[in-house]
């Protein structure tokens, strides 16, 4: 057995047995929660246990291979191979031990907003939940729309949906772990519906993805904090669509947050559905907050917190997507908006892999 280099998977090794016997006890699957959180750890320690197992067994075939190659001409031609297969596991182990966002692997809730543009802009927030929606049926996942407030014309001036994934997966193919970089404004050149001229316009609709909480005590709320409020529902241009008072809005007083609820009938469907935000939010604002203080905290160099910032634009003319953060460009826009958003969110994904990986170089030198 070789020596072995990687002394920093003993603990990860000795983790993921610990939660291996965890989900093994019934006890533990009573609280969803908990039994979620672990079950996301767990998926991100089996790629480490893989390919530190991959690792030991290719590097100690290669080193067998060398001793005796002197004596044996079939294990001298072998050698290259071995040696190359070696050298790929030493680099995959190398980089499943860069430390992942602990989040990757939450569900998401995600928000969009019409910006600068009014009617051109609602119109292409719905361009943008129908594109978030068709992705998340093509991944897989399960997508609920908890609020939206439309337009007259169709549009929306705000929605909120919830995007999970189907069971436990493996935290790199989460749905925070690839819609995490959809954060920010997304800039549409085109014609309007409502131009006469035929003028290209360009609007903006401002996109928030916040990590779901897994487990209602991850946030403590003190109830004192909230004020509750209750109203009647509203359709497009503000005309009542409901008779009773079931819509709510929850202001948590300590952060100044507001969430309103109103698609359900229910007075406390919507209460359940606006504390569920508000946990999201509250989650979110607090890791950005330990972030800022954490002096050796590196941001990501794709996905920042500046929720002003302009991501990606949507040109019609010339059936043009561009990503701004990554270079990332493509004329095939009608494809990205029927949901195949795929190799741009790649783009992403292998820009912030490269700039963690890079971190992780010069931190060890």
């Amino acid at each position: 057995m070789t020596d072995d280099p990687f002394g920093a998977v003993r603990p990860l090794l000795a983790e993921h047995a610990e939660i291996e016997r965890a989900l093994a006890d019934p006890g533990v699957h009573a609280d969803a929660g908990r039994a979620r959180s672990l079950g996301r750890r767990y998926a991100e320690l089996n790629q480490v246990v893989g390919a530190y197992r991959e690792w030991q067994q290719t590097t100690d075939d290669a080193e067998a291979a060398a001793e005796l190659a002197s004596e044996d001409e079939s294990f001298a031609a072998e050698l290259p191979a071995l040696r190359e297969a070696a050298a790929a596991a030493t680099e995959r182990l190398r980089r499943v031990l860069v430390p992942r966002d602990p989040d990757d692997g939450r569900d998401v809730i995600l928000e969009i907003k019409a910006g600068e543009g009014g009617d051109e802009s609602a119109l292409f927030a719905g361009d943008l939940l129908r594109m978030y929606l068709r992705y998340a049926e093509r991944r897989g996942w399960s997508a609920q729309v908890l609020d939206a407030t439309e337009t007259e014309l169709g549009g929306y001036k705000d929605v909120q949906v919830a995007i999970k994934s189907r069971g436990a997966a493996d935290p790199a193919e989460g749905v925070w772990a690839s819609l995490k970089y959809e954060g920010g404004v997304h800039r549409v050149q085109r014609v309007p519906v409502t131009e006469s001229q035929g003028r290209i316009h360009t609007s903006a609709a401002g996109v928030l993805v916040l990590p779901e909480v897994d487990d209602p005590g991850e946030v403590e709320i003190d109830p004192n904090d909230l004020r509750i409020d209750v109203y009647r529902s509203s359709g497009p241009g503000g005309q009542s669509v409901n008779t009773t008072d079931s819509a709510v809005r929850i202001t948590h007083e300590p952060t100044g947050i507001v969430v309103s609820m109103q698609n359900e009938k229910s007075q406390l469907q919507n209460k359940e559905q606006a504390m569920r935000v508000l946990r999201a939010r509250l989650l979110a604002a607090q890791q950005e907050a330990a972030a800022a203080e954490a002096a050796d905290m590196r941001r990501s160099q794709v996905r920042t917190v500046d929720r002003s910032e302009r991501i990606r634009t949507y040109n019609f003319p010339e059936n043009r997507i561009a990503d701004h953060r990554t270079g990332y460009k493509a004329y095939n826009l009608d494809h990205v908006l029927a949901g195949d958003l795929e190799p741009v969110v790649r783009s992403a994904v292998e820009a912030d892999e490269a700039a963690r990986l890079a971190a992780a170089g010069a931190d060890a030198r």
